[in-house]
């Protein structure tokens, strides 16, 4: 039986190298997105694999819409094995700026979408007790950066809520696994799509990451699944500052603030906050001269388990090594 993945925001960027990877490695692909140009691009580029295509016109914050896309997948193209939750948006902005409406937008494409993708993904693998979903986050998800409140609140949203269901199917004995794949800045069109009130355009700072090795980090989470993935360096060392110094991971965060926008002057933008922003089916954006083209730089949580039970081991034994010193007796430290 064929092997069926679905991707939301399936058209561009990350969610478009994704969807083409899963293709490329003999799976079938539908995706989810809202602009139907880019969707018929996309099903065009997708089907050049040789692989069976569906690509469906939805707003992902919209729960029934979701429910009926997977609903059509399961009907129409077969047993739905992973679910990436991609699809996101965001306002560049000071936070006393962005209005309610703005708020609620970024929190109900960025977070809900995700609570939606894998609630109707789960309605078909649970009683199949089989199955991944992804849920694709950011390092903004760890540690959080000025500019981008609305966003960073809805992905640290998405974390909490892929917790506390993680534990309900342990606690159910569901055999269906959920990962959270953490991601630097990336070379993808999103960067001229984001709404901003600022004055100038958003910038990515470096080091700047290939989406296509973000989409080989997604299908590693679903054919071996980890708890969690973080991609490229910047996203380990977020991790670990705001683990082990989070004030002075504030004050770093807070000089980042002119690192995320352009020098010049622009004008602010609407971006595709509430409407799909122009433009083609594209993986790269337009920062590809500066791109990192490396298609292994990331880390697991199974790898760092395995560090930290190396380093207590360690530890455990050079407190073991200073026990047995200090009670030794007398005669074999050399003393009469």
């Amino acid at each position: 039986m064929a092997r069926v993945a679905v991707v939301t925001g399936g058209t561009a960027g990350i969610g478009l190298a994704t969807a083409q990877l899963f293709a490329a490695r003999g799976w079938s692909v539908a995706v989810i997105a809202r602009d139907e140009r880019r969707l018929r691009q996309a099903e065009k580029l997708l089907a050049e694999h040789g692989r069976p295509v569906l690509a469906i016109s939805a707003d992902v914050a919209d729960a029934a819409a979701v429910d009926a896309a997977a609903a059509r997948i399961e009907a129409e193209f077969g047993l739905i094995r992973a679910w990436v939750n991609n699809a996101m948006s965001t306002v560049v902005s000071p936070a006393d700026q962005i209005s309610p409406e703005e708020y609620r937008r970024v929190t109900e494409t960025t977070y809900l979408s995700q609570v939606y993708g894998t609630l109707a993904a789960l309605r078909h693998m649970k009683p199949r007790n089989r199955g991944a979903i992804i849920q694709v986050s950011s390092g903004l998800g760890i540690r959080a950066a000025p500019l981008q409140a609305a966003y960073c609140g809805a992905k640290f949203a998405v974390s909490g809520f892929t917790d506390a269901l993680r534990c309900e199917l342990i606690h159910d004995r569901v055999d269906v696994s959920l990962s959270v794949v953490y991601l630097p800045a990336v070379n993808t069109p999103q960067f001229g799509w984001s709404r901003t009130r600022t004055g100038r355009g958003q910038y990515a700072p470096d080091p700047v990451f290939d989406p296509r090795l973000c989409a080989e980090a997604i299908l590693y989470a679903v054919e071996h699944p980890r708890r969690e993935v973080w991609v490229g360096r910047t996203s380990v060392m977020m991790a670990a500052a705001q683990a082990v110094a989070p004030a002075l991971a504030d004050r770093k965060a807070a000089s980042m603030w002119d690192a995320q926008l352009e020098d010049a002057e622009k004008p602010d933008r609407a971006g595709n906050l509430f409407e799909p922003a122009p433009g083609d089916a594209a993986v790269d954006g337009r920062f590809s001269s500066r791109m990192r083209t490396t298609r292994h730089a990331f880390w697991t949580s199974r790898e760092r388990d395995l560090l930290v039970a190396g380093v207590a081991g360690a530890a455990l034994l050079g407190l073991a090594g200073a026990v047995a010193l200090a009670t030794a007796p007398r005669r074999l430290l050399g003393n009469p």
